[in-house]
């Protein structure tokens, strides 16, 4: 199975930044895509990037060229470095993957991101 693990969440001001990361442990090697998703509570949980094998990126539309999705791949790990950051950014953040190993989709616990205007 796959572990992801989020970390670097927290509380900054309107027009901060933040950097969030998600390591991945388990039976990783199939994995050729890991994403971003946030969520407000009593809203949908949203894409915001992706990155793919070859580092590939995509973005959501409201990202704006505010964020960048990264990857280091002998840690395990992708970043979220999240910049011009607004009060509407306020949401708990998921790392997301699918393994074609297991023809599953997993999601770690989520990191909490707030904004104060």
């Amino acid at each position: 199975q796959v572990q992801l693990v989020e970390s670097g969440g927290g509380l900054v001001q309107a027009g901060g930044s933040l950097r969030l990361s998600c390591t991945a442990s388990g039976s990783i090697g199939s994995i050729n895509r890991m994403d971003w998703y946030r969520q407000v509570p009593g809203k949908e949980r949203e894409l915001v990037a992706s990155i793919f094998t070859g580092d590939t990126t995509n973005y959501a539309d409201f990202v704006e060229g505010r964020f960048t999705i990264s990857r280091d791949n002998a840690k395990n790990t992708v970043y979220l470095q999240m910049t011009s950051l607004k009060p509407e950014d306020t949401a708990v953040y998921y790392c997301h993957t699918y393994s074609p190993i297991y023809n599953n989709y997993y999601w770690g616990q989520g990191t909490q991101v707030t904004v104060s205007s």
